[in-house]
């Protein structure tokens, strides 16, 4: 029983929270997810205006039924006959054990233009076809109660489709030197409508963030092995404001981070204190990350975890036009 009421209130929480203050999902490791960040990103991994693919996947509060689960894949890549680069992101978000889903399939393309010889600036704009979807067998309502019995009977309530498409877009803009790099990103320009009673109401909200760092040699070389690069993101959606500030520290293959993050406004609190192992070999790249929630939340949901793997690879002719993003890619 006590499962079954979890379930419920996950249930209902994301179908009444959705129509009216639905947050999409975040990764922890928001430069391991460049595209999700931002859509000006595309084209900027890789060697020499090669080419990138990551799997990203998030396991949030795993302790409570019904947990959040969300899974991603990207790839982008430079060309310089189109001036920019292209991306391709999938994304797959589960809450409640299945009872809802939101898959999105987005494509899109980034504009480089070099300012001078050590700045660069890109423009990147994204569209995306999605659906969500809800699992009604998996839902109780109150005409199904039997006080005596539990829940025993058919429910009558009425419901117009468990599916629901929509068209959305995004754009960003990027810039970044040899040591420093900034960004700017919206998604949900359109406001698409989700909701299952047609609900015109019902909208994604558009989500806004900002992202910036700098990478701080340790060691004096021109290509250094050791750097700390502090970063900051801020992200706001509807009500839902929050900021990740931390940093990054490398030392050859290896990379580990500590970030703290803080929400604002009406659902301000201290939210959790994230920390990050990694470590590059050659073209591949492996991250985890593990999520200490330091919130009023934390007896039922203490911990959420991250992992996310890539693999880059150089162009074939190395591109004279192509400027290296700075910014880490955990």
């Amino acid at each position: 029983m006590k499962r079954i009421k979890a379930v419920i209130l996950v249930a209902l929480g994301l179908v009444i929270g959705f129509q009216v203050y639905a947050q999409d999902p975040e990764f922890t490791q928001f430069y391991a997810a460049p595209i999700y960040t931002n859509p000006a990103m595309a084209g900027t991994g890789g060697c020499a205006g090669g080419g990138r693919v990551v799997l990203n996947y998030r396991n949030q509060w795993p302790s409570l039924p019904g947990t959040f689960i969300t899974t991603a894949a990207s790839y982008d890549q430079n060309f310089d006959k189109i001036g920019g680069g292209v991306s391709l992101l999938i994304l797959d978000d589960r809450a409640g054990e299945g009872l809802l889903t939101s898959q999105s399939v987005s494509a899109g393309y980034s504009f480089q233009m070099p300012v001078n010889r050590h700045f660069t600036m890109r423009f990147g704009i994204e569209g995306q076809y999605g659906q969500r979807s809800i699992d009604w067998a998996k839902l109780r309502f109150e005409d199904q109660i039997d006080p005596s019995r539990g829940f025993v009977y058919a429910t009558k309530e009425q419901w117009s489709t468990n599916k629901v498409g929509y068209v959305n877009f995004a754009a960003g803009v990027l810039g970044y030197s040899e040591r420093f790099y900034f960004g700017l990103a919206a998604h949900n320009l359109t406001e698409p409508v989700q909701s299952f009673y047609g609900n015109p109401s019902a909208t994604i909200p558009r989500r806004y963030t900002a992202h910036g760092g700098m990478v701080i040699p340790l060691d004096g070389r021109k290509n250094p092995e050791s750097t700390i690069s502090p970063n900051v993101l801020f992200m706001m959606q509807q009500k839902f404001t929050q900021m990740n500030i931390g940093f990054y520290y490398n030392k050859g293959p290896l990379v580990t981070g500590l970030w703290f993050r803080q929400t604002f406004g009406e659902y301000g609190n201290s939210d959790a204190l994230m920390a990050l192992v990694g470590f590059r070999k050659d073209r591949f790249k492996f991250g985890y990350s593990f999520d200490l929630t330091v919130s009023d939340a934390r007896a039922a949901a203490p911990t959420s975890h991250e992992i996310s793997a890539g693999i880059e690879w150089c162009a074939r002719k190395p591109s004279r036009k192509y400027r290296k993003l700075s910014c880490p890619d955990f």
